[in-house]
């Protein structure tokens, strides 16, 4: 759908105070950081200590040892969950499983709209169904007889 003039107006507009509005917002947080220090510069090394900064290693170290206590946690009392055994295996091409059924998340329109489609593959690659003049059968039957 076409943009209207109206609406490139108003992205426009508002793209003019964003700019003008975020210069005095800055300002307006500066200020306030500056009254609970008591000093007028802001300085971002302050910020260090509200804030604890972790590299990714012990991120993943400590991941790793919660992991590993979760698994010391698991009991033989602890069953897994019983499922029905066979895993559905689906054909990307006819989005159908060895069954035969569609995915259970899959619309029903678009299933609709799916075999409408893949009949008219089929039809579209199959032999055509009419029939063989004399002289097609004569060429036919000569292929047959060489």
């Amino acid at each position: 759908m076409a943009k209207s003039l109206r609406s490139k107006w108003r992205r426009k507009c508002r793209a003019v105070k964003r700019e003008r509005y975020g210069v005095k917002e800055l300002a307006r947080l500066k200020e306030t950081l500056a009254k609970t220090d008591g000093t007028q510069e802001v300085q971002m090394s302050d910020l260090s200590a509200i804030a604890t900064v972790t590299d990714a290693k012990t991120i993943k170290e400590n991941a790793l040892k919660l992991a590993e206590k979760q698994e010391d946690k698991i009991t033989d009392t602890d069953q897994a969950m019983e499922t029905d055994g066979e895993k559905r295996v689906y054909n990307k091409k006819t989005m159908r499983d060895q069954f035969g059924n569609y995915p259970v998340w899959m619309n029903k329109r678009k299933i609709v709209k799916h075999k409408k489609g893949r009949g008219k593959q089929l039809k579209s690659t199959s032999k055509p169904d009419k029939r063989l003049t004399r002289k097609q059968k004569q060429v036919q039957a000569k292929k047959e007889g060489i």
